[in-house]
């Protein structure tokens, strides 16, 4: 869990993934074929397989996580943010913020919370409004002078949350989608040429959280023959959900994507990993989610499309500071991506 310590505490907004990418260069520098990065900061780990002709898989996890962008710094040293990504402005109350100032070289703390009148001070009918997210600010403790010397605008500004182990599970921030990080990693590790049925084309994404991009170039530049994305999903298995929007439980496997609002995964290559799960004895739940997108709709519509898939890990609490996850659904995530790399697929003839 060291690792996965490592990739959910790092900073990496859209666009700024640099310090996750350097995470995850270090750990598959020497376990890897080829290492690269192209222009839109995706990293590309290449392993190959010992046999000539072996098929060319893509597995795609993003590196991005959801965040703000520095838009503007008042007179009194107060900072309005720009978001990238989904939030729901319910988990913004009252959280501690870095500010990644790119002038001064540090990295500040600071508090977010929205404007307005404290509870003391405010009305009932005020006390029920939920605030947008234009309303929220970043205050460091600073004057709007020394706020100007060390911040400027576009500067990355994330949620500050640590990574905690409970055991079966672990929490933290960003687990969306450190976790594929993680598991295609950990997957790597496990895997050598001679035992390999296909070649490996690990890319670890950026941009996901707008737009799926770095997705669709990185695709398009590798061409795959399958394309496999490593994501997390909803596991809504908490009080007053009602079984049936569920979508997933915590600990009960990993997820293999029907569909999401993105792509509906190609149906031939769902039912081969429901049969790899099962001929390995590996716990599986199906997932439909009904909002949501991930990189697995990028694979499949670049170029002239390719036969696309994603593993999911259930997450509880997405799109917050206190993601939860399963080690045993990680673990069984790692077994089944390493269990198809291994033994392969037959392409063509497909309907």
């Amino acid at each position: 869990m060291d690792l996965l310590k490592s990739l959910s505490e790092a900073p990496g907004v859209p666009g700024r993934e640099e310090q996750v990418r350097a995470v995850v260069r270090a750990e598959l520098t020497g376990l890897v074929d080829e290492l690269s990065v192209d222009a839109f900061g995706n990293l590309t780990a290449v392993k190959r397989s010992a046999r000539p002709g072996a098929p060319k898989v893509m597995v795609a996890a993003h590196m991005d996580e959801i965040g703000f962008l520095v838009r503007h710094i008042d007179d009194k040293g107060f900072l309005r943010v720009q978001q990238l990504g989904g939030f729901d402005p319910r988990n913004l109350f009252a959280r501690q913020v870095l500010v990644h100032a790119s002038v001064s070289s540090e990295t500040l703390v600071g508090v977010m919370n929205p404007a307005g009148k404290p509870i003391h001070i405010s009305t009932p009918e005020e006390r029920t409004k939920v605030p947008t997210l234009d309303q929220f600010y970043v205050d460091l403790g600073l004057s709007g002078e020394q706020v100007r010397a060390k911040v400027r605008l576009g500067d990355m500004v994330t949620l500050r949350q640590p990574f905690e182990d409970l055991g079966a599970v672990v929490t933290g921030k960003a687990l969306d989608d450190r976790t594929g990080c993680w598991i295609l990693i950990e997957t790597i590790k496990r895997l050598d040429a001679a035992s390999m049925a296909t070649d490996l084309y690990a890319v670890f994404t950026t941009q996901e959280e707008v737009g799926l991009r770095g997705a669709r170039t990185g695709a398009y530049a590798v061409a795959p023959d399958v394309g496999i994305a490593l994501d997390t999903t909803l596991a809504v298995d908490t009080p007053e959900i009602p079984e049936h929007l569920r979508v997933t439980q915590l600990g009960k496997g990993t997820a293999l994507k029907v569909m999401d609002s993105s792509i509906i995964s190609t149906r031939w290559l769902l039912d081969h990993f429901i049969a790899l799960a099962e001929k390995h004895g590996i716990a599986y739940q199906l997932e439909v989610l009904p909002l949501g997108g991930n990189d697995a709709a990028a694979l499949q519509a670049a170029r002239d499309g390719a036969p696309s898939f994603t593993i999911s890990t259930p997450s509880r609490y997405v799109h917050t500071v206190t993601e939860m996850v399963s080690k045993s659904d990680l673990e069984g995530a790692v077994q089944l991506l390493t269990a198809f790399l291994r033994e392969g697929v037959q392409l063509g003839g497909r309907d």
